[in-house]
């Protein structure tokens, strides 16, 4: 009796196979590995900071009836926090404001400081803080030129620090380093690889074999997770030893980061499948996958913050998939958060993987 057909060997070997060519590629592992490491050693030269970002928020109970009030909701300088004071108390921890300002009033003595603007700041926001005292007093002096100028001062700047961790530059860009590896491997390598199978009638030959259509595919996926898997780890761990980037919970963000990979890939390896039935010929494969990665590497948050961007785009920015797994990964990693807590980035990868593969298995080609 003949042994029936194993076809989780079959896919194994498919996976191996996978692997050990993109090992060998020149191009995948400089895009995927060589070409982040110098983008990454290049951001985390600039400084130990995560930029000018007057990110702030008023405690509950300040006073909204003076000048300075008035001026600062008025300042485009300022970008401002609005909810309740259990949250932005957790936003100043984690870095994400720079400062918490509570305005009270002193007094009414004629020549004597009327409000005290407290700031309540944490050691991640040093590098930002002397900027916002600088604007806070060029309010504070505009306010005495237009309201009395023998008047010493209309208001006085206190601060207090309190714990938080320290926000530095690597912390904003290893993850878009980490989303701008996945997608480009991903795409590039699913798309070229399929398309040159097809257009040498191996795949062809390969369905006509013993080993089922899924596991052919799923054998070449689990190749490249597993590529892609060891070179986020490198950088990740690069990250972590030469430049102090923060891993939260340690081995447990670590995982999750993992996971978010996977995820990640799993849903850009789609769009390469769509691409490589696409496409008529190898020419137009790069066209195809550069009007898809393109404007995310700019949209999404990857090289500078989403939030610079205009606010009338802001809901395709956030749609996007490369955006989701950018923000989850940077809650995970520097926030801590843990995966249950980024339930919105996650479903937004997850529609767009039933999406891209509901397209993916219709417009799909073996010759």
């Amino acid at each position: 009796m003949a042994e029936k057909y194993n076809n989780f060997k079959a896919m194994w070997s498919i996976g191996k196979a996978t692997m050990r060519a993109i090992f060998r590629s020149p191009q995948s592992v400089f895009f995927s590995l060589f070409f982040p490491v110098v983008l990454i050693v290049i951001f985390g030269s600039l400084g130990g900071g995560g930029g000018i970002s007057l990110d702030i928020a008023f405690d509950s109970n300040t006073d909204t009836t003076n000048a300075v009030y008035q001026a600062i909701q008025h300042a485009s300088v300022f970008t401002i926090t609005r909810s309740d004071q259990g949250d932005i108390d957790d936003k100043l921890k984690k870095g994400r404001i720079t400062a918490i300002l509570d305005i009270k009033k002193k007094g009414s003595d004629t020549g004597k400081p009327q409000y005290d603007i407290h700031l309540k700041t944490t050691s991640a926001a040093q590098k930002d803080l002397p900027v916002l005292k600088t604007i806070l007093r060029d309010i504070v002096n505009s306010i005495n030129t237009q309201t009395n100028p023998l008047q010493n001062s209309y208001a006085t700047i206190s601060q207090e620090e309190v714990p938080g961790r320290i926000y530095r530059m690597i912390d904003f860009y290893l993850p878009g380093m980490l989303g701008f590896s996945l997608i480009g491997s991903a795409i590039f390598g699913v798309s070229f690889l399929f398309f040159s199978l097809r257009d040498t009638l191996v795949l062809k030959r390969m369905f006509a074999s013993p080993v089922s259509k899924t596991y052919i595919v799923l054998g070449d996926g689990i190749g490249r997770v597993l590529f892609n898997l060891t070179t986020a780890t490198v950088l990740i761990l690069f990250g972590r030893f030469f430049y102090q980037f923060t891993l939260s919970d340690g081995i447990i963000t670590f995982l999750e980061l993992m996971f978010l990979s996977v995820m990640g890939l799993v849903v850009f390896m789609g769009f390469g499948y769509i691409i490589s039935s696409v496409a008529k010929n190898q020419n137009v494969i790069p066209i195809y996958a550069n009007l898809f990665m393109f404007p995310q590497y700019f949209l999404s948050g990857t090289f500078f913050p989403k939030t610079a961007l205009p606010e009338s785009i802001q809901w395709l920015i956030n749609i996007l998939p490369l955006t989701a797994l950018n923000d989850a990964m940077r809650k995970v990693s520097f926030e801590g958060a843990h995966l249950t807590e980024c339930a919105k980035q996650l479903g937004i990868l997850a529609v767009w993987g039933i999406v891209v593969y509901a397209i993916a298995i219709k417009v799909f080609k073996w010759e």
